[in-house]
């Protein structure tokens, strides 16, 4: 039994899944909440928002990743950073879930990924769950209704929490698996209901894909100024660095909160909606993300909420600390209708600093950027991953290993280029700790980080004076308007500053140390820029 509006040559039939029950094709946001509501999937909250739990997985299952290994990737994948699975035992795993699946109610969404029609790749989103297929149609981006009559996907992802994996049997770690084979373009998600799978799944495949045609896909946010988009910025983080938060500046346009691609054409977002942590979240901080929880259709992921009034607890991380709301993009009253901004005018890199030694930001030169963004020093923030309970020191290359399937230099080297070539100026922003290390020290200002942001925007803080750090050797300023000149210094925010020449030098060895790994592959000027 079949429901919505589908190309009639690219049924599930046609990609060998058949005898399945009743399949919804492309349902608009109120059927799905009504087949969700119907199905006992979740609550409706105030303003229609859908409130949604997730079980034993709150985070992504990074360890439980997989890339099938045929000879056509063989060379291209980056095997260390990526586990791989066998071919025949991938292919056991798809008859075990397509038998699993006969006679099911499934819901299918036919999606782009990637605003720029030139470079979008066209993917089918098969979920057990009604729900996830609304958080995927929040969070890619949406065909015109008459585009679904000859939709053709290059990429099919089907995803089933309820089929349980079995690790003698289909050559994984546990009875989770995501499973991505590129010969057969599928993608398999089975034993997790966290919807976050579905989205980093399609950027993966837009990792692997785009780098061939010249085009980098980078892990961050991305606005521009009013009417100028021109004058474009990339903000580079993890989840929990400030990505989505810091984007969101009221006074600038939205372009995407979390995947863009920059190509010859400028910069593109990758999807169609946001993924904002909520924990903590604030009204006065965050207005317009906050207002989206009271929004029809926004998904709110494992958040505490009061059973009578609906009403949501911020605060209360007894679910998880990765507590979420998904909603689509023109939810952000400052967001940009066509998702497309120019060439990056200024790269940030964002961390968090657990150790309390980084200035809150530095100016970097091109190799130093390079070196920051191959080395991507972050904390781990609790809740992002399973068993992450409080913030871990990491370094994740690129600032998103876990998404990047082939070799660090290969992301590095287009970045570096269309640096050169685009003129961007670069700089490192710390949204981690100050004053101290995690449980000492206290978490940077948020105000204080957007009035060093906008002064970097508008070209002001670029034109002021600088010092030259002794540790890493990148340029910090020594004043900002609206800025205490103490947070610029990080030494003098400390209690005891030799306690702080400590902590430093121990996060010089662990960037050092890191660092070699990369040495044999890259250019003499980055080397340069490295330390020690």
């Amino acid at each position: 039994m079949t429901h919505g509006r589908v190309n009639p040559a690219q049924t599930l039939e046609s990609q060998g899944i058949p005898e399945l029950g009743a399949v919804h094709y492309n349902y608009r946001e109120p059927a799905l909440i009504e087949a969700a509501l119907k199905r006992d999937e979740g609550t409706l909250g105030k303003g229609g928002a859908f409130l949604v739990t997730t079980g034993a997985h709150t985070g992504r299952s990074p360890k439980d990743k997989f890339v099938v290994r045929t000879p056509s990737v063989e060379d291209s994948i980056w095997w260390d950073n990526n586990a791989p699975m066998e071919a025949a035992s991938f292919d056991v795993l798809e008859a075990d879930m397509k038998a699993h699946m006969k006679g099911g109610e499934y819901f299918v969404q036919d999606l782009f990924g990637g605003a720029d029609p030139a470079h979008r790749l066209d993917v089918r989103v098969v979920t057990e769950l009604a729900w996830h297929g609304l958080f995927i149609r929040h969070l890619l981006r949406r065909p015109e209704i008459k585009e679904l009559d000859t939709f053709s996907p290059e990429y099919t992802i089907i995803n089933c929490p309820s089929f349980k994996a079995d690790p003698a049997k289909h050559g994984c770690r546990s009875e989770t698996v995501i499973a991505m084979h590129f010969d057969k373009k599928l993608i398999l998600i089975a034993g997790t209901a966290y919807a976050g799978e579905n989205k980093k799944s399609v950027f993966s495949l837009l990792n692997y894909l785009l780098p061939e045609k010249g085009i980098m896909p980078m892990h961050c946010s991305a606005n521009h100024a009013p009417g100028n988009p021109a004058d474009t910025a990339v903000f580079f983080g993890l989840s929990g660095t400030g990505k989505t938060t810091l984007s969101a500046e009221p006074s600038r346009t939205l372009i995407g909160d979390d995947e863009h691609g920059w190509s010859d054409r400028g910069s593109f977002n990758f999807e169609g909606g946001c993924y904002a942590k909520t924990i903590n979240l604030s009204p006065t901080a965050e207005p317009e993300i906050f207002a989206t929880t009271e929004k029809f259709g926004t998904v709110i992921e494992n958040m505490v909420f009061d059973e009578e009034t609906k009403d949501l607890d911020f605060n209360d991380d007894s679910l998880t600390a990765n507590m979420r709301c998904a909603y689509p993009l023109h939810y952000i009253s400052n967001a940009s209708d066509t998702a497309l901004g120019g060439h990056p005018k200024n790269v940030i890199m964002l961390t968090c600093d657990a150790f309390g030694v980084l200035p809150p930001i530095a100016r970097l030169t091109p190799a130093q950027a390079m070196y920051h963004f191959l080395s991507g020093f972050t904390s781990k923030v609790a809740g992002t991953e399973r068993g992450v309970t409080e913030p871990e020191p990491t370094f994740s290359t690129c600032f998103g290993a876990p998404f990047m399937p082939r070799r660090p230099e290969v992301y590095g080297k287009l970045l570096q280029e269309k640096i050169a070539k685009h003129g961007s100026t670069c700089w490192l922003v710390n949204t981690g700790w100050t004053g101290g290390a995690y449980g000492t020290g206290s978490r940077m200002p948020i105000r204080a980080t957007r009035a060093l942001l906008n002064a970097a925007l508008d070209g002001s803080l670029d034109k002021g004076k600088f010092r030259k750090d002794p540790n890493f050797g990148f340029e910090v300023p020594v004043s900002a308007e609206g800025v205490a000149d103490v947070i610029l210094d990080p030494r003098r925010t400390w209690d005891n500053p030799e306690a702080y020449d400590r902590q430093a030098a121990k996060l010089v060895t662990m960037f050092s140390e890191n660092f070699e790994q990369y040495v044999p592959h890259i250019d003499a000027d980055v080397k340069a820029a490295a330390i020690g």
